[in-house]
Parts: C-alpha cells; sequence; structure tokens
C-alpha cells in the first residue's frame, strides 16, 4: 500500500498541471451537470416492511391521488376558529367572521377548496372551536409566497374581529435552510489551520482542495437527485462529511510532507513519502467511515441507505482527492506550504531544523498518562460513563406540531384543536379495509367499523370512503390520547392484536396507518436495525484495523472506546433535544422526543469518524515501536508527531459540524450537534486520553497476535516502515538545489 501510494504521490507530484486540470474539469462538468438536471422531487420517507408502509401501497393503488391521510395530494391547512370566552363559534357574529375568513380562503390563488366547517361538521361538541380543511392545488414546497401572504391576511383578519384564529397544515412547513453559522465553521477551520501551519499556503491549500472534492460530490448529487429520487438531506449531510473529512485528510498529508522537508527530503521525495505514510492512513481511515456510511443499507429504510451512500461516495471522493491533488498542488507550492522559519532557512542555504526528540505539547500530554494510565483511564471512562447516562431514557419519534414553540401558529393551532376536540384528534388512525375476498364488502367494511369503534380508546369512527371498485374503503378512528402517549401506541397493538378475530367476524382485512401509526412502526425498525448494524459495521472496521495494526487488541479497544464515545453523545443529544438541558444557548426552541433515524445516523457517522483519530494515532505510535522504540517512549513519539495535527483535525470538524445547530430542518439540527460532542468525546477523551493509558497498560502485547493468525492476515504496510528505512539511506537533497537540478527533477524554483 504505502509503496503504490508513495508511487502515486510522485506521479502526481510531476505531473502536476495535468492531475489539476482534470479535476477542474471534473468539477466543471459536474457542476454544469447539476446545473442543467431537473429538480429533484419531493422527499418521500417510505418504511418498507411495516404495517403502514403496506397500508399506504395499497391506498396508493386502489384510491389514486389520495394520502394516508385522506386528503389531496397538494398541500393542505387546517384554520383553526376559537370563540371567546363563554360564547360558540355558531353564534351569529362569530359565524359571519368564519364565513368571510373561509370565503376569502377559497379564492387565494392555487387553493381548490376551503371547506365550510358548520356545512362539514367541523366544530366542537362543545361549540367553542371550528375548523376549516383548505386544499390548494400544490404541492407545499410550490405554494407561491403570494398566497401564502393571502391567507395569512385573511387569518389576520379573522383575529382582529375578535376570534382567535390559527393555522396548521403541510402549507406551513419551511424549507430547510442553513445560515451564516455554517460560513463561520468553515472560517473557524481557515483560522485553526493557519495557526497550526503558520503558512498561508499550508493553510489554504486543504480547504481549496476539500471544497473542490465536496463540490464534486455534491454537485453529482444534485445531478442524480431527480432520477435516484434524492432528498435535500442527503446532499446536506454529504457537504457535512465531506467539508470535515476533506480538511482533515489534506491536513494530515501536508503535515507529513513538511514533517519530510524538515528531515532533509527532495520536495519530489517528500510528496510521495507523505502521500504512502499519511495518505495510506488517510485510505484505511476512509475505508473506516465508509463502511460506516454504507452500512446504513442494512436498516432498511431507503432514506437512510440513500444518505449513506451518498455521503460515503463523497468520503469516498475526498480520500481520492487528498492522494491526488494534494500532492499536485505542493507540486505548484513546494515551499510556500513550509512554515516562514523553513523558508527562511532555505533561502539562506540552511538546512531546516527538524523537530527531532524535542518535546512539544503532544509528548508533554503523553508522558505522564504513560506513568500513570490506571487513574487516568478510570477517570475519563467515569467521565464519559455519567455523561452517556441520559441515553437509558432515550425515547425516539418523529417531531410535529406538537414539538414545536409555543410561538408558532402551528403549536398553538395543535393545542386548540387537542382542546376542542380532544387529544386524539391530532393523530388520527387511518384504517384501510380490504374486502375484495368479501361476498357483500359493504356489509363487512361496516362490520369492521363496528368492530373497531367499540374498542376501548377509541373516541369516534367516521364514515367509510369506498374506492371507484367498491372493494377497499378508508375510515378514521380517532383514539382519546394524544399521538405521542403511551396509550395510543397500546391501543395501536391492541387494534392489530385484534385483527384475527375482527377478520373472522367480518370477512375482510384490515390495516392500521396514518401519521401516529407510521411513526411506531418506525421507531421500531430503527430500534430493531441498531443491533444488526453495529454488529456489521463493528465487525468489519476490526477486521480492518486487524489488517492495519496487525493486533487483535488494538482494535478491540478501539471499538469499545467508539461504543464509549457514542453513547456519551447519545447522552447529550437527550440531555439537549429532549430534556431541554443549555437548549436555549443552542436555539433549540423546543423539547421532545429525538427524530428516530437521528441515533443510528450518529452512529454510523461517529463510528467512521472516531476510526479515523484512532488511525492516525496509533499508526503514528506503531510506526515510532517498529523503528525499535519500547512500548511507552512509542506513545510518546507518536503524540509528539501527531497530536498536534490530531487536536487541530478535531476542532476543524467540531466547527465544521456546529455550524450544522444553525440549520432549521430538525434532523440535521441534531445530527449537526450530535456530531460536534461525539467528536470532542472521541478526540480528547477517548483518543487523546484513553487509547495511550490503554496502551500503556498493554504494552508489547499491543502489537501482538496469535502465530496462526499472523500468519494468514496479509501484509499492509500502512505506516510506510520500508519508504522512511529507504529515505534514511538517501542522499539528502535540500531546498538549496541549483536551478539546474530543480528543472532535473521536474521541480518549480519559488
Amino acid at each position: 500500500m504505502a509503496v503504490f501510494l508513495d508511487r502515486l504521490g510522485r506521479l502526481a507530484f510531476r505531473r502536476r498541471w495535468l492531475v489539476l486540470l482534470m479535476w477542474v474539469v471534473a468539477l466543471v462538468a459536474a457542476g454544469t451537470a447539476s446545473a442543467l438536471a431537473p429538480a429533484a422531487p419531493d422527499g418521500s420517507y417510505s418504511m418498507p416492511g411495516t404495517e403502514s408502509q403496506r397500508a399506504f401501497d395499497l391506498i396508493e393503488q386502489r384510491f389514486p391521488g389520495v394520502s394516508v391521510g385522506g386528503g389531496a395530494e397538494g398541500a393542505s391547512a387546517k384554520i383553526v376558529f376559537v370563540a371567546p370566552a363563554g360564547q360558540r363559534v355558531s353564534e351569529q357574529r362569530n359565524r359571519s367572521v368564519i364565513d368571510e375568513v373561509v370565503g376569502q380562503v377559497g379564492k387565494v390563488d392555487q387553493v381548490v377548496r376551503a371547506a365550510d366547517p358548520f356545512k362539514a361538521g367541523a366544530v366542537s361538541k362543545d361549540g367553542s372551536t371550528a375548523y376549516a380543511a383548505v386544499t390548494f392545488e400544490v404541492k407545499a414546497k410550490d405554494v407561491s409566497d403570494a398566497a401564502k401572504q393571502d391567507l395569512e391576511k385573511a387569518v389576520e383578519e379573522g383575529r382582529d374581529a375578535g376570534l382567535t384564529v390559527e393555522v396548521s397544515g403541510s402549507v406551513l412547513a419551511s424549507q430547510p435552510s442553513g445560515g451564516v453559522a455554517e460560513v463561520a465553521g468553515v472560517v473557524v477551520a481557515a483560522v485553526v489551520l493557519l495557526i497550526t501551519f503558520g503558512s498561508l499556503a499550508a493553510a489554504g491549500l486543504p480547504l481549496l482542495t476539500a471544497l473542490i472534492g465536496v463540490g464534486i460530490g455534491t454537485a453529482t448529487i444534485l445531478a442524480l437527485s431527480s432520477a435516484l429520487g434524492l432528498s435535500s438531506a442527503t446532499s446536506t449531510l454529504a457537504l457535512m462529511l465531506g467539508l470535515a473529512v476533506g480538511i482533515d485528510y489534506a491536513m494530515f498529508i501536508v503535515s507529513r510532507y513538511r514533517e519530510e522537508r524538515a528531515r532533509g527530503l527532495a520536495p519530489q521525495d517528500a510528496a510521495g513519502v507523505a502521500v504512502g505514510t499519511a495518505g495510506s492512513a488517510v485510505v484505511f481511515a476512509g475505508l473506516t467511515v465508509v463502511i460506516g456510511l454504507a452500512g446504513l443499507s442494512v436498516v432498511g429504510i431507503p432514506t437512510l441507505t440513500q444518505m449513506g451512500l451518498a455521503a460515503a461516495g463523497t468520503v469516498a471522493l475526498s480520500v481520492l482527492v487528498a492522494v491526488t491533488l494534494i500532492p499536485a498542488m505542493l507540486g505548484v507550492f513546494p515551499r510556500a506550504v513550509l512554515a516562514r522559519s523553513a523558508r527562511r532557512a532555505a533561502r539562506a542555504g540552511a538546512h531546516p531544523a527538524a523537530d527531532g526528540d524535542k518535546p512539544n505539547m503532544g509528548s508533554r500530554w503523553a508522558r505522564p498518562i504513560v506513568r500513570r494510565p490506571l487513574p487516568v483511564l478510570l477517570v475519563a471512562v467515569a467521565v464519559l460513563g455519567v455523561i452517556a447516562l441520559p441515553a437509558a431514557q432515550l425515547h425516539l419519534g418523529t417531531a410535529g406540531d406538537e414539538s414545536k414553540p409555543t410561538s408558532t401558529t402551528e403549536r398553538r393551532a395543535y393545542d386548540d384543536l387537542a382542546k376542542g376536540f380532544g387529544p386524539g384528534f391530532n393523530g388520527p388512525l387511518t384504517i384501510v379495509v380490504d374486502a375484495e375476498s368479501a361476498k357483500d364488502p359493504k356489509a363487512a367494511v361496516a362490520g369492521t367499523v363496528r368492530e373497531i369503534g367499540a374498542t376501548d380508546g377509541i373516541v369516534s369512527v367516521s364514515a367509510a370512503s369506498f374506492n371507484t371498485a367498491g372493494d377497499t374503503a378508508i375510515f378514521t378512528a380517532t383514539p382519546a390520547t394524544a399521538p405521542t402517549d403511551e396509550r395510543t401506541i397500546d391501543l395501536i397493538h391492541t387494534l392489530r392484536g385484534d385483527r384475527p378475530a375482527i377478520e373472522k367476524a367480518t370477512d375482510a382485512t384490515f390495516m392500521v396507518s396514518g401519521g401516529t401509526a407510521g411513526n411506531i412502526d418506525s421507531d421500531q425498525k430503527v430500534q430493531g436495525a441498531l443491533v444488526p448494524y453495529l454488529g456489521l459495521v463493528v465487525g468489519l472496521a476490526f477486521l480492518l484495523l486487524l489488517i492495519v495494526f496487525r493486533s487483535v487488541l488494538v482494535p478491540l479497544k478501539a471499538a469499545l472506546g467508539f461504543l464509549l464515545s457514542v453513547l456519551a453523545a447519545l447522552g447529550a443529544v437527550v440531555a439537549v433535544f429532549q430534556w431541554g438541558w443549555l437548549a436555549g444557548l443552542l436555539g433549540v426552541r423546543q423539547t421532545g422526543p429525538i427524530m428516530n433515524t437521528m441515533p443510528i445516523v450518529m452512529v454510523g457517522i461517529v463510528f467512521g469518524l472516531a476510526m479515523d483519530y484512532e488511525v492516525f494515532l496509533v499508526t503514528r505510535i506503531r510506526e515510532a515501536h517498529l523503528q525499535g522504540e519500547g512500548p511507552g517512549q512509542a506513545i510518546v513519539s507518536g503524540f509528539r508527531h501527531s497530536a498536534r495535527v490530531v487536536v487541530a483535525a478535531a476542532v476543524i470538524m467540531i466547527s465544521v459540524f456546529s455550524g450544522f445547530i444553525g440549520v432549521s430542518e430538525t434532523l440535521i439540527k441534531m445530527i449537526g450537534f450530535g456530531m460536534a460532542i461525539a467528536v470532542l468525546f472521541d478526540a480528547f477523551v477517548v483518543r487523546m486520553t484513553i487509547v495511550p493509558a490503554v496502551l500503556a497498560l498493554l504494552g508489547q502485547r499491543a502489537w501482538t497476535m496469535p502465530h496462526w493468525l499472523e500468519r494468514i492476515v496479509p501484509q499492509v504496510d500502512v505506516e510506510g516502515h520500508a519508504l522512511t528505512r529507504d529515505a534514511a539511506t538517501t542522499a539528502v537533497v535540500t531546498d538549496a538545489t541549483t536551478t539546474d537540478e530543480a528543472e532535473r527533477q521536474n521541480l518549480p524554483v519559488h
């Protein structure tokens, strides 16, 4: 591996202009394709294998143009009217106001129908509340601003007339948007790079190459979005990860190049060794990220599969950029990426001073850990264990209007409907009755409606609506409890459990669906897939790290450290988004259940990134060990060379991920926070503290494996031992090379 990448790095260095041209052409081609591609369809969320999804598919098949909720395919809204205290909405004055508002809304452009609540029977039993169902001819994202403004104007007039008027529905759904926080993350990354490298060129190079890789990746995703039906979250996740790992991977190669130049290697040789050593670590680190992301496919949720594969492709592209474009850029700026002192020494004809065994922050950090590993290990594990405790109270769900702040009209409409019509009104169950095999379909459906209506926990059922063929019907059953209430979950299980008896009595089968049932099915599917998913990705990564480090204990330690950091991150997510700790500081306006897909997405990403730091740190430790240093000294040496860059990489990742906390989409906000806190825990507590403590306790045993296993595990020189050994016997070529010599080596003179 190291030899191949060394040759690739040298080739890219020599043919730098051709490599640059190829990447620029790829960027232009991807950008052009994305600009010419048709717009992506609306994001759809399906849950194959669940009852709610089967019901949805049956409705689509037999009721074309009707959604699970029974409405049209276009955007919808509910205008909720509440009479002043002690009054009824049916009183003449209040009814006139409602009629006026509904009439105005019915004339709004793109509105197909605004139902009269008094004719539709949409008035509460106590007469205090009514609602008008509004249907649009276009989907929510296509509703014009003018139509929304006209709707809001009509609502305001109703409020001015003395009624409480609120609005809910998909028409008000805002499109996911970011903010300056995302740009701030990149700015922080630039500052960290500048401080770390002390060179504008060295700081700018990782940013430039990362942006090129992310640009190609996200443009390709956008170009394929229409054909593959990719959601907006897909490109956002790919952008988030591609930017973070792209900067980090470039950092490690540039840092190793500077180190090899300080040892006296010529620019081309230094680029080759940097790609052969740090580049090997980048390749295997990237593979672990790809494994974690591609492994999301086993969950069986198409949206997660799309997000995982798209992000994995972007990460793979970042690896390719790192091992080809970085050495090409180093060929363009062989001296500019060096520190200022190294450039001054080169201009003076002196040899840049190598660090050698000079202590730095990395070695100063590692030495006390190596001296007292057990107390350090116990304290670090205890701290993460305490932070992980809230994860035991993790409650999965799907955020609805009930989780929005009371400052929004959607939340107020939700509360008014619950008060006027009962808590279960906001989460009705959609019952799909398949009476195709019944002798008398109408009688079979009527029997099903009657049996379900008599079930404890159901307060009302609607009249059944038949399809054109008359063999399938839909009706709604309103629970007595709210959508997120545990009793509602029990009710759905009861209905499904009673199905055999009801089917026997009515000669028709039915399925329970709707938003509430779909959320429950989704939660169960994600929870059921978590353990197999963890087993797959941890198992594959264990094998990969076994090959990389030729050790059993090091991969085992890496996997256990990952579990500790991800549990701590989940604990922090629960504390903020579910319990509300520090929620205001992070812009979380309302607490509620954790979105059901968030933990498994975060686990996949955290796993890959945790292995990143493991590979970058431990390869330098093992490299020092292979060069003859004892286990303890090898830890100190590895930290001397890699800790500063790993810390900078972690700070960059934290800043990039933190930028996405400002995104309005709840899932991305949660992932951004979860990823930022997970990197904080994993980089600074697990990899920088627990890893050296465990390696110090293991000693020589960390680098051994059973003889039978050693014979079958392939040799992969990730540390570039052969390269560094050969370089040590090679004649030193310094930056004092004459112009003629530089030309013979195909080097630019700066």
